[in-house]
């Protein structure tokens, strides 16, 4: 079952859902709370010429969050004016840190504005479930798949958030390698 914007305002309130800094008033439509982008970004070092690289997900004792740090680097919106280019992956995270607190029964879908879809930008790859119990930032995976850089802005609103009801509670709260995560 999706949550509508009132039932998101009422769990917000109620402090099962937690949004920091609070969401405004124009930033819930029907069945979703927009949230902005943060002004810290990673993008990919380019490899030296002749050097092809290869992840490996497979190889044993694999951490996808160290191989990121070393693969990435940091760049800050505020101090430039992002364009990303065509068919380009970065990182980035929302402004906004949620807390899903695990009695609320709650899970959420991160999913792209339709009006940025439209020109080719897309805010996650294969992982748009934010498990009961998360808290953090969310990491957002944005590639533009169009044919035209797209400017990037901080505060400029990015994905949005569908909340659902879970059947129960689950044992434990989400605790994988990026629980907790953050920007800086």
């Amino acid at each position: 079952m999706i949550l509508t914007d009132r039932e998101i305002r009422i769990a917000i309130e109620q402090g099962l859902i937690k949004v920091r800094p609070e969401p405004p008033h124009d930033a819930y439509s029907s069945t979703a709370l927009d949230l902005t982008l943060d002004k810290n970004i990673r993008t990919f070092k380019v490899a030296a010429p002749g050097n092809v690289q290869v992840f490996n997900p497979s190889a044993a004792g694999f951490n996808a969050k160290a191989l990121i740090e070393d693969v990435t680097e940091s760049a800050d919106l505020e101090a430039s004016k992002f364009a990303l280019a065509p068919k380009t992956l970065i990182l980035g995270w929302t402004t906004q840190r949620v807390d899903l607190d695990l009695r609320a029964k709650l899970a959420a879908r991160v999913e792209g504005k339709s009006s940025l879809a439209r020109l080719g930008l897309a805010v996650h790859v294969t992982a748009p479930t934010i498990h009961a119990g998360f808290k953090g930032q969310i990491q957002l995976e944005i590639i533009n798949f169009g044919n035209t850089p797209i400017r990037l802005s901080a505060g400029m609103k990015v994905c949005q958030l569908i909340f659902e009801q879970t059947l129960g509670t689950p044992d434990a709260a989400y605790s994988g390698q990026f629980s907790g995560q953050a920007s800086s």
